[in-house]
């Protein structure tokens, strides 16, 4: 029957056929894997490329079901991993964002889905179903409008979450991240009726091994400011807060999972919108911690923001800071929609790419060079928030490291094109808000763990 219809190994490849004699189901999904000998020293870490081969083999199967169809998943999992991998590729390439749609049940997934695997492997269905589940809640924020996601509520949601996690959390509102002196949050979030919030979220289980530090850009709606974007270039800025939903969800699996790491994460929400009250270019702020930034441009807001959550993230003295923002369009020129940015201090940096190997989610290491610090020189203050154009993604992260202190080890991941998925589905990737990286925040907490 595969030869009948030109089935092909090819991975995301997927056709149906209906079911041979003697099984229940009414059709298979015949999903390709790639071939088995695909594993080659350039292409995985500790067998990570056939990991992703299933995930995107399983999503591609489930991306195709509708009208609550339940489906078994029989790919080859022969170990714990590999029924991770094929859990995760399997729920998410099933997930559906229908929470706005009045049609009905026409557009959900399927309702039930069973990884069938030897009792070896359950555990790792059990921490993909995790996995999955945090990536899944992640999408859902991303997608979510910006008339009903904005800081208080955003705060609202994570703090719900983090309650029936036990996770403890800590919200400062508008009117004390302005006595407090967090300039950024505050500056940017002048010209929103819906003032800025500062989450900081704290998992901390007994022996933990090591403590790891999430700071997210949480922008809700990114218009620009009163350096206004173009039309189209706010239909997607909804996005703007996939750091912080990231972050947030990251936390939650690791509290699930119970990994023996100590976990905080900083959530910077605010809205960049041009009320009257907005900041205006060549105003001064200052950031938590005493730095002074003159605003060039603010549509540079989210690098504000991070900034003063860099600073209170290092108060508690973390073992590895990592950063995760939509922050550069200049990240998408660079490395296209589906691979993200990775800087930093060098240990910190090849780490999070490591993770990221095994997560399945694609990174990239870039560098820090010297002659780009002085483009951000300001006349008036310490530093101001825009600097040169070419390299914009580097120099996004230069600008950051300014209020890193000497020796602390610390990644920035810049995620503006892989957090949202402009195209239609690939894989377990849907269209929109996609969760990365949420995976890659969870190995890396995992490694942590185990020193």
């Amino acid at each position: 029957a595969a030869r009948a219809v030109g089935a092909a190994a090819a991975v995301g490849s997927a056709q149906r056929i209906p079911s041979p004699a003697g099984l229940a189901a009414g059709s298979v999904v015949l999903a390709g894997i790639g071939a088995d000998d695909a594993d080659t020293a350039e292409s995985t870490v500790f067998g990570a490329d056939r990991l992703e081969r299933l995930r995107r083999a399983a999503g591609s199967a489930t991306r195709a079901l509708t009208k609550g169809e339940s489906a078994a998943l029989a790919l080859p999992a022969r170990t714990a991993e590999e029924a991770e991998a094929v859990t995760v590729g399997a729920l998410l390439g099933a997930y559906r964002y229908v929470q706005y749609r009045s049609g009905g049940d026409a557009d959900k997934g399927p309702a039930a889905l069973t990884v069938l695997a030897p009792k070896a492997a359950a555990p790792g269905v059990e921490r993909g179903t995790v996995m999955a589940a945090a990536t899944a809640g992640a999408r859902d924020w991303v997608n979510e409008p910006p008339l009903d996601l904005y800081p208080e509520s955003f705060a609202a949601a994570v703090t719900q979450r983090a309650k029936d996690l036990k996770v403890k959390a800590t919200v400062l509102d508008d009117r004390q991240l302005a006595a407090q002196g967090y300039g950024g949050l505050t500056g940017v979030g002048r010209g929103s009726e819906r003032g800025p919030r500062l989450v900081k979220l704290e998992y901390a289980p007994r022996r933990a091994r090591a403590h790891l530090a999430l700071v997210g850009k949480g922008i809700t709606f990114d218009s620009g400011g009163l350096s206004l974007k173009p039309a189209a270039s706010m239909e997607e800025m909804k996005s703007d807060m996939g750091g912080a939903a990231a972050a947030a969800q990251a936390l939650f699996a690791i509290a699930e999972l119970g990994l023996p790491v100590r976990v905080t994460a900083w959530l910077a929400l605010a809205e960049n919108m041009p009320g009257g009250g907005a900041q205006r270019p060549s105003d001064v702020i200052r950031i938590y911690g005493g730095k002074t930034v003159e605003v060039t441009n603010t549509d540079a807001e989210g690098r504000l923001v991070l900034a003063d959550a860099l600073v209170a993230a290092q108060e508690d003295k973390p073992d590895l800071i990592v950063d995760i923002a939509t922050l550069t369009g200049a990240q998408i020129v660079a490395l296209g929609d589906r691979v993200s940015g990775v800087m930093g201090t060098a240990e910190a940096r090849n780490r999070i790419v490591l993770a990221s190997e095994l997560s399945g989610e694609q990174m990239w290491p870039m560098p820090f060079p010297e002659e780009i610090r002085a483009g951000f020189d300001s006349t008036v203050a310490d530093l101001k928030n825009a600097g040169p154009r070419a390299g914009g993604m580097l120099a996004a992260g230069i600008f950051l490291s300014e209020f890193v202190a000497d020796g602390q080890q610390w990644a920035h991941v810049d995620i503006a094109g892989p957090s949202f998925n402009s195209h239609s589905g690939w894989g377990y990737t849907p269209a929109a808000g996609t969760g990365v990286p949420v995976r890659t925040l969870v190995e890396t907490a995992a490694a942590l763990s185990r020193g």
